[in-house]
């Protein structure tokens, strides 16, 4: 099993939205850029990721899981993208904020500190335990 974290602004699609979706889960489209197009490609059937608001909140409020490998993204007039679609698993009861990420010095890799733009990208599993014990404080 592999570790992702995924982006999306609230008020485009929220934590709340994902849940709502219940067990069919919903798409993972509208992905446009090169390197997270190719990390959608690469996640398989159980993989974990953290559910993450960007610009609005910027924080980790959950986890979804991967329960449809890469199809041909429908948003996608080109055909060159790729979906992937997640279902809800668990809505974290105290988000993970990207400030406190950056303060933590075992996180200072991360793609979502070197590389801000990124909305799909993995996480070592050292990482996502870290992470996952800030989210229980």
């Amino acid at each position: 099993m592999q570790y992702w974290l995924m982006k999306s602004e609230p008020d485009v699609w929220s934590i709340n939205q994902q849940i709502k979706a219940g067990l069919k889960g919903a798409p993972w489209d509208g992905v446009r850029n090169y390197q997270a197009a190719k990390n959608l490609k690469s996640m398989k059937k159980g993989d974990l990721c953290f559910f993450y608001h960007s610009n609005i909140g910027k924080e980790i409020v959950g986890i979804v899981e991967v329960i449809k490998e890469a199809y041909l993204d429908k948003t996608d007039k080109s055909g060159r993208f790729v979906a992937v679609t997640v279902r809800f698993k668990k809505k974290l009861s105290n988000p993970v904020t990207l400030e406190d990420i950056k303060k933590n010095k075992e996180l200072s890799h991360l793609s979502l500190i070197k590389q801000s733009r990124l909305s799909v990208m993995p996480i070592d599993s050292k990482s996502w335990k870290i992470l996952n014990n800030m989210s229980k404080i």
